[in-house]
């Protein structure tokens, strides 16, 4: 045998483990490849039912959000009816229960200032958690607390 031979039988015997390595590598990316496959398969098997949902959810969710917006523009209408409503009954009733209450006070000055028998000045009064107290038992009671503040 000759070198040439040699050489060409090194070439051969380096060609065939290549091409056996490149082999055991397609093999093991097509077994890759269909594992990647099935994956995908099984993802697409379940995403499709979550889509459906999530799109039924988004739908429900626009329809609640409809009734919300027509519930809200019934209150804003009805607040504005129930402005304008006090505006009228303040316009209505307002000015002439103003008139009515400052002739009564003007009528009880007047029959209170002609009265002879009337007391010169009214006992004065203080209004302490929902009761009045006298002017003079108000009295009292400071002397009381300014006694205990000196002991």
């Amino acid at each position: 045998m000759s070198g040439g031979e040699v050489a060409g039988i090194l070439v051969a015997v380096f060609w065939a483990i290549l091409v056996s390595f490149l082999a055991v590598a397609l093999a093991r990316l097509a077994q890759t490849l269909r594992a990647t496959t099935k994956l995908v398969a099984d993802v697409t098997d379940q995403a499709v039912p979550l889509l459906a949902d999530a799109s039924s959810a988004v739908r429900s969710a626009q329809t609640q959000i409809d009734r919300v917006d027509a519930i809200a523009s019934d209150v804003q209408e009805v607040t504005s009816n129930a402005s304008a409503l006090s505006t009228t009954v303040a316009s209505t009733f307002g000015g002439p229960l103003v008139k009515v209450a400052a002739f009564g006070y003007g009528v009880r000055r007047a029959i209170g200032g002609r009265r002879e028998d009337a007391p010169a000045k009214s006992e004065r009064r203080t209004v302490i958690v929902g009761r009045t107290v006298s002017s003079a038992r108000r009295e009292k009671r400071n002397s009381r607390n300014n006694r205990g503040k000196k002991d």
